[in-house]
């Protein structure tokens, strides 16, 4: 995957970031080994971005859609204010066993709950209220994933969802299924007037919504 920042920069970037913890050096390299597309990883910069924006938040509950092998759930459990909790739901039971594991070497398992299946089935077994909702799974379904959270989210509660530049394709998304996807969500959320949002270029893009304050 190429993201939309320069290389170069964006390992400027890393290098001149507290280094993430040996553990995700491991993790990233079972990843690589073990999984077809291994780029879904957030990475250091991402996680490291995940973990302060749940330092500064201290939310009780967090809605983490898309597991993968756990790098963002257990980056994020690790800055839990006490009695913080992380719900992280993904379809696959084979990386969600991974990320499992990582969290317990990071003795951050008890802070998270691992839910196997559809993301919108698992969403309607939970009421929330979310005080932080992360969106990182399969594209074509993010808007729904966003109608499906948006009501449950807390008064003052932020949904971000990753990969929104999809790597600069969203320019052009014509042919591209991902890029297509992710260009309809953007334009749904920017033209949604119960929210704000701010699209980032945190590697692959991050938008970060909140409901709009009443004037």
């Amino acid at each position: 995957m190429s993201f939309v920042v320069d290389e170069a920069v964006e390992r400027y970037a890393e290098e001149h970031s507290t280094p993430a913890a040996e553990l995700f050096t491991r993790l990233a390299a079972e990843t690589r080994e073990s999984q077809t597309a291994p780029q879904m990883m957030v990475g250091q910069l991402e996680g490291a971005f995940l973990s302060f924006v749940v330092y500064l938040a201290k939310p009780k509950l967090v809605l983490e859609l898309g597991t993968f092998t756990g790098w963002s759930s257990t980056a994020m459990a690790g800055a839990l204010p006490p009695g913080g909790k992380i719900v992280t739901c993904d379809m696959n039971e084979e990386t969600s066993a991974i990320a499992r594991r990582y969290a317990e070497e990071a003795g951050v398992a008890d802070r998270i709950e691992y839910m196997l299946g559809p993301g919108l089935e698992s969403i309607a077994k939970l009421d929330g209220p979310f005080d932080l909702v992360f969106i990182d799974a399969d594209k074509p379904g993010y808007i729904d994933y966003y109608e499906a959270v948006l009501p449950k989210l807390a008064d003052g509660g932020v949904i971000m969802a990753d990969n929104t530049l999809s790597s600069g394709r969203v320019l052009d998304p014509a042919g591209n299924e991902m890029a297509e996807a992710i260009s309809r969500f953007n334009d749904h959320v920017r033209a949604d007037a119960r929210v704000e949002c701010v699209v980032l270029t945190v590697r692959d893009g991050i938008t970060m919504i909140r409901r709009r304050s009443p004037r």
